[in-house]
């Protein structure tokens, strides 16, 4: 019988056997989303955490620029694929989140080079052609598609009102509309800045935030992915 309220240690956050029954109970069927919430707080995304951290160590993707941000976007990711796992195809969860977490920055790492050699290439066509006013990109389509973007997520944020959220996901999702609307007379730092407004606004701890926001990060990603692959 599984442990209603588990409180793994420090010691054991990365995936030990509670992490796996967490993950196949997560997946299961009748699960309700105030069960996978709590799965997912105190013991998933420990796990999650710390797996990401240790591939990069592990394979050297610190190398990547903005690794960081890159590390927050794989974490992002992982939930959204999270109930993807198919518990029948005989793989540990272990293994499969560690496999297509180490693919995903692989993947970052041959575009990131894809990137680099354009860049390399473009100079030596610069260097040779002496052409030092070639205009490289359009600063008004960059501010252009810039506006579009935001436009194009507020008019987002404003559907997700019609999700089937719980009480603290929308105070949470009203505390964000609060931040859109007032972004120019807010000075936010960082990402704790963040968490720090949404706490004040909707007056929730942090780890209520944290869960509330696991819809709301869901479907940004899967609006940016939609934006970056030209589907909006």
């Amino acid at each position: 019988m599984r442990n209603n309220n588990p409180s793994p240690t420090k010691s054991n956050y990365y995936f030990t056997q509670v992490h796996e029954d967490a993950i196949l109970e997560y997946c299961s069927i009748g699960t309700t989303r105030e069960r996978k919430s709590e799965l997912y707080v105190a013991l998933i995304k420990p796990a999650f955490d710390e797996m990401v951290d240790k591939i990069i160590l592990t394979y050297k993707f610190t190398t990547l620029p903005n690794i960081e941000d890159l590390k927050d976007d794989c974490k992002v990711w992982l939930i959204t694929i999270l109930d993807k796992y198919d518990t029948n195809k005989g793989s540990k969860a272990f293994s499969y989140f560690s496999v297509i977490t180490k693919n995903w920055f692989i993947h970052k790492t041959k575009k990131n080079n894809r990137s680099l050699q354009k860049e390399i290439a473009s100079q030596d066509i610069l260097n040779e052609s002496e052409h030092n006013n070639l205009i490289l990109s359009n600063p008004y389509e960059d501010v252009r598609e810039d506006r579009e973007f935001w436009a194009h997520l507020f008019n987002e944020i404003d559907e997700w009102n019609e999700l089937p959220l719980k009480e603290n996901e929308r105070k949470v999702l009203s505390a964000i509309h609060d931040l859109f609307n007032n972004i120019d007379q807010i000075q936010i730092f960082n990402k704790k800045a963040i968490y720090l407004y949404l706490r004040e606004i909707t007056g929730l701890n942090t780890k209520q935030v944290v869960s509330s926001l696991m819809i709301l990060r869901k479907v940004y990603f899967e609006f940016r992915e939609k934006w970056n692959s030209g589907e909006i």
